[in-house]
């Protein structure tokens, strides 16, 4: 071993010299040009609600009134909280289907009332009227729309928020649009709603996926003329930012109490057509609108049995057995990528369906969630998927050159 002790002291002092060099050298190829001296982070997205500085101004010293549900929050605060603690004058709130704080089951009907949080006024518009009264409309400067959709033709706050755009059509009321990202805004598809058909649960000449955000699709039913009397409302939307139709975007609040993740969200558009046969959709269950039964079916790699439960009174097939088709273990991402309607879900369940001829509801409501009568012929018939995808194509092909009208976003 060597004795540093006795090294000569050039040695040391050649020593101690490359060890500056290294050092110089390796600060230099820290700072050369072709190595990024910080990591460039995508811009974050910024949804209109959050965007307080652009839309605050505008609410100032004037009589508010918002359509809003438990979706309409900035962060984990609701915007009519928010919106009060900034001093702004909120008359009242417009309720959609499903209520206010969104505990009502499907189709029933909401009540006026009092919210007890805030002290507001409650208007019902999913029970005696849809639409804001002239009277409803007397004490506002102003309407709020913010409530976060799914992109399905079926999912009724689109046809809210239409209603109250012809309201403030007719009585020279603005209405402002916070808009917020559709989770199947990334694709367009399904048959094309048919004269005749119009519903609840289906009004314009839009297919099943629409792919637009609740801003864009404003924008689409006043530039189009099907607001009550061809009119059109004075509209603002307060666009979302840093997002584009094929940004993912995950619910952070379930937006109606049957869609309780991203998992049923994304297979929502392609199963919800079974709401109008005899089969189940997991209502009543913790699993909706994430499995396909029946108390009948043949056999199937999953069984539940619905019981009443919050947003779902009455569930179908109430206390029974009902087996089917497990869909939960689904990768969210992977339905999501698929980007398309997939009626294998429907065509696959009636073909085991041992009963037929009790499959479809005596009601109708399938037509009215198909928006026409054709799907249900081209289903008894056993026509592929193709084919009846094939159908649809010329009026989607025409849907799409009027949709880009009204796009905010990049698709």
């Amino acid at each position: 071993m060597i004795n540093l002790k006795i090294l000569p002291a050039f040695f040391f002092l050649t020593l101690l010299l490359t060890v500056v060099s290294c050092q110089s050298e390796l600060a230099s190829n820290s700072t050369k040009p072709d190595q990024p001296e910080e990591i460039m982070l995508e811009p974050k997205l910024q949804l209109g609600a959050w965007q307080t500085d652009r839309y605050l101004p505008k609410l100032q010293n004037r009589r508010v009134a918002l359509v809003v549900n438990q979706t309409s929050t900035i962060g984990e605060v609701h915007l009519a909280d928010t919106l009060l603690a900034r001093g702004v004058q909120i008359t009242k709130i417009f309720a959609p289907e499903h209520g206010f704080r969104g505990e009502a089951s499907a189709g029933e009907y909401v009540n006026d009332g009092q919210d007890i949080q805030t002290g507001l006024p409650i208007i019902s518009l999913y029970g005696k009227k849809k639409k804001p009264s002239k009277e409803d409309l007397a004490d506002v400067d102003l309407v709020v729309f913010d409530i976060q959709d799914v992109g399905a033709r079926f999912y009724t706050y689109i046809y809210t928020m239409s209603d109250v755009m012809s309201a403030c059509a007719e009585h020279n009321t603005p209405f402002m649009v916070l808009d917020r990202p559709n989770p199947n805004g990334h694709y367009v598809d399904g048959p094309i709603l048919k004269d005749g058909f119009q519903s609840g649960v289906g009004r314009h000449y839009i297919p099943v996926v629409h792919g637009m955000t609740v801003g864009e699709y404003a924008q689409m039913v006043n530039g189009e003329g099907w607001l009550d009397g061809g009119r059109q409302c004075q509209l603002e939307v307060m666009t979302c930012q840093n997002y584009t139709h094929q940004t993912p975007y995950e619910l952070p609040i379930k937006p109606s109490p049957n869609l309780p993740n991203s998992r049923s969200i994304y297979l929502y558009p392609s199963i919800c057509f079974i709401e109008g046969t005899t089969a189940s959709l997991g209502r009543g269950t913790l699993t909706q609108f994430q499995v396909i039964g029946h108390p009948d079916f043949p056999g199937g790699d999953v069984s539940f049995t619905p019981i009443p439960r919050p947003g779902a009174k009455y569930p179908k097939h109430e206390g029974k057995t009902c087996y089917g088709v497990d869909l939960t273990k689904l990768n969210p991402a992977d339905i999501r990528a698929e980007g398309r309607l997939n009626l294998s879900y429907l065509l696959n369940f009636y073909k085991l369906f041992p009963n037929k001829a009790d499959f479809f509801l005596k009601n109708g409501f399938f037509d009215k969630l198909a928006g026409n009568a054709k799907l249900k012929q081209q289903v008894e018939s056993g026509l592929s998927e193709d084919l009846i995808r094939a159908s649809w194509a010329d009026d989607l092909a025409t849907f799409r050159q009027v949709r880009a009208k009204y796009l905010l976003y990049e698709d």
